[in-house]
């Protein structure tokens, strides 16, 4: 489904007044596999508030910004952003199998954005990477980079294989969520390259998304030799309570899938609605670290608007002291250290 209309023939429930206007503006696209995670009656269920327009979107705030992490201030060549020093995005593709409602990248990506690397445009990017030997990581997205076919895939992979300093070659993508009859085998093996280690960082934010056939896709990633690790997004209305975001975290551990980024929620335009405070965040982070394994905490971060990087949000649990630190276990009691001698209490 790609449009309000299409939305509405569905029977989803629809404040259709000004979602014309969102559609006109920001792309639309729910797979059917998404599809049957939404209750098309609640405009609230946490599957809906990601994929669903809302009219929230036409409301936009003076902090609000086009390309709210900048990355066009980083962007050397066509497709690259280059910001930290040992890897580059490679945004090979700018369109979605879906288009989530909070997206960061809103302004660039879909039918009306900056659209696929012309053959002319992917060549000079992959020679940027060839040419600074600093590039140990190269990181595609876009865009999903897994919308491409096996084929360009397997291109794109046998193109970075003879460039010996890149290392580690890593794609950022919905695709076994939200479409995971695409990863098939011919997938998974155009994954792979001589010389490379391939990671795959799965987009989920609620546990409603691991359906049976979404934990069939992960497990042929891994099995695959591919490994995974997940980044979410922390979004009011989906996953900002701890019963949700427990729940996503034990499940990525369940799948093979090492926890990795929590991002705070971007400023892009008209996403307002879906943020939370970086204080909740922080007490939900640290909720998180008192009550789950070590297998299951992610890192809370924000990318810092203008190009700056992202920076962790998690509060400090040790505080500078006289003779060494207090330090706060899980359950919020302080300890110094190092601890006292007994000749020192004396």
């Amino acid at each position: 489904m790609k449009s309000v209309a299409e939305l509405q023939a569905a029977g989803f429930a629809l404040n259709v007044t000004g979602l014309d206007a969102v559609g006109d503006k920001y792309a639309i696209g729910i797979t059917p596999a998404v599809a049957a995670l939404i209750d098309p009656n609640d405009p609230n269920d946490p599957m809906a508030r990601q994929f669903v327009p809302r009219v929230e979107e036409l409301t936009t705030t003076p902090e609000e910004r086009d390309d709210p992490i900048g990355d066009l201030a980083h962007s050397p060549v066509e497709g690259i952003v280059h910001r930290y020093p040992d890897r580059v995005l490679l945004k090979a593709v700018h369109v979605c199998p879906v288009y989530c409602r909070f997206c960061f990248r809103r302004e660039m990506v879909g039918p009306q954005g900056l659209g696929t690397l012309t053959p002319a445009e992917l060549d000079a990017a992959i020679a940027y990477i060839a040419e600074h030997e600093e590039i140990w990581e190269v990181i595609l997205t876009g865009g999903d980079p897994l919308v491409l076919s096996p084929r360009r895939l397997r291109d794109l992979m046998e193109r970075l294989a003879p460039i010996e300093h890149v290392k580690i070659v890593r794609f950022h993508t919905r695709v076994p969520v939200v479409e995971p009859e695409r990863v098939d085998d011919a997938m998974v093996s155009a994954l792979r390259a001589s010389g490379k280690t391939t990671y795959l960082a799965v987009h989920a934010n609620h546990p409603r998304e691991f359906t049976a056939a979404a934990k069939t896709a992960f497990a042929r990633l891994v099995e695959g030799g591919v490994a995974l690790v997940s980044q979410s997004v922390l979004l009011a209305g989906v996953n900002d309570d701890f019963d949700t975001l427990a729940a996503l975290m034990r499940g990525f551990v369940e799948n093979r899938i090492k926890p990795y980024y929590l991002h705070h929620p971007d400023l892009a335009p008209g996403t307002g609605h879906f943020r939370v405070s970086v204080e909740r965040g922080q007490e939900l982070v640290a909720q998180l670290r008192g009550r789950l394994s070590g297998l299951c905490q992610p890192t809370y971060v924000l990318d810092i608007p203008g190009g700056h990087g992202k920076s962790p949000l998690a509060v400090s649990m040790a505080q500078l002291a006289d003779q060494g630190h207090l330090v706060a276990d899980w359950q919020g009691n302080v300890h110094q250290y190092p601890p006292k001698t007994p000749n020192s209490e004396q």
